[in-house]
């Protein structure tokens, strides 16, 4: 896996040994130099990802096929790899074609001039970085849209059977007032809980959308803070509520979207409450720590997770809770945000008695 200090890595294809040579020694040490003297070459090293390609020169001539037809190729297969096309022939409608058809970034003339090559390059690396920045970001979009679905499915599904119940019960005659209280109260709890998760998502889509690069905008929460707001804002029955306990022994800020650690929260929340639904006297707790590691742990005192879920609890789609509407998707996805900002999940159950859960946090560093 390459990282953000390891030199970016630069495919040139030439079927001119000394071609590849002589670039490979021009681009410099900046560069992390493939070469490959045909298109099949070519295509090798782009399936392995192990190389993590960035950037693309290829020459406009060679046999088989010419270095735009393969450009053209990379742009379907890897749209994210910024492509430059070098020529000794003087072509225009081929110059023309290849930057119009947008398969070409650059044209570079041969005989190569090394510091209009390196400089070149090193504009290419950038906007390769920029575009992989956009297509992760698109991925962690389509995670969080899809996260967000299945966070909502419940108090959504909720606030459905129950219109379609009071329906029902109009057609037969009605019900009584306290009773239609409490389901009033239950479907407007869920709403107002939907509508706050989706506010909280587009707040956090605007703040990532306005904020300088490599900032998270400058409102810091804290896990505390993110605890408290979760616990007052869920859907709670008042026996659920009583239930519920939070111990802040250390504090934290929460910089890396913290809107989605809301979701992560939300989402185990969920699960600890459907595995405490048929206990005789449900608890569940949050503690919240900052030593030795930023952490949030929830604990709860239910049936615990069966051995063959907990193997496969992170990684593949499967749930205790099935018979309750439980897919398994949730934990994966709270995994993966966890994740994409260097955090981690760990579960610990013991079947018959409890299960922990611990969200930990990557140590910020001190200026």
């Amino acid at each position: 896996m390459v990282t953000d200090s390891a030199p970016p890595t630069v495919l040139y294809v030439d079927d001119e040994e000394m071609a590849r040579k002589y670039f490979a020694r021009s681009a410099g040490e900046a560069f992390h130099v493939l070469t490959a003297a045909s298109v099949a070459d070519a295509a090798e090293l782009l399936a392995d990802p192990e190389h993590e390609i960035r950037v693309v020169v290829c020459d406009y001539r060679m046999p088989g096929a010419n270095g735009t037809e393969l450009l053209r190729r990379i742009s379907l297969s890897h749209p994210h790899i910024v492509r430059i096309v070098l020529t000794a022939y003087a072509d225009k409608d081929m110059l023309i074609e290849a930057v119009n058809s947008g398969e070409v970034w650059r044209i570079l003339e041969k005989p190569l001039d090394q510091p209009t090559l390196r400089r070149t390059l090193q504009l290419a690396a950038q906007r390769a970085r920029a575009r992989m920045a956009r297509r992760e970001s698109f991925i962690a979009i389509e995670e969080t849209l899809a996260f967000l679905a299945h966070e909502l499915t419940t108090p959504l599904a909720t606030i459905s059977n129950f219109a379609r119940g009071l329906r029902r019960r109009a057609d037969s005659g009605g019900m009584p007032p306290g009773e239609l209280a409490n389901v009033a109260t239950t479907m407007h709890d869920n709403a107002r809980y939907s509508m706050g998760v989706l506010s909280s998502f587009v707040d956090s889509v605007r703040r990532a959308k306005s904020a300088p690069p490599g900032r998270s905008g400058e409102h810091t929460t804290t896990g505390a803070n993110l605890v408290h707001a979760l616990v007052d804002a869920y859907p709670l029955t008042p026996g659920q509520r009583a239930g519920i306990s939070v111990e802040v022994r250390g504090d934290f800020p929460v910089t890396a979207l913290p809107h989605c650690v809301s979701l992560v929260l939300s989402s185990l929340l969920g699960n600890a409450l459907r595995a405490l639904a048929d206990q005789p006297n449900p608890q569940l707790r949050f503690i919240v720590d900052a030593q030795p590691e930023p952490s949030i742990v929830i604990s709860d005192n239910g049936p615990g997770i069966p051995a063959e879920v907990m193997e496969r609890l992170l990684i593949d789609p499967v749930s205790a809770h099935a018979d309750k509407g439980g897919t398994g998707w949730g934990m994966i996805f709270c995994n993966r945000v966890m994740q994409s900002f260097g955090g981690r999940i760990c579960v610990h159950s013991e079947q018959g008695r409890s299960t922990t859960i611990a969200l930990h946090f990557p140590v910020l560093e001190k200026d």
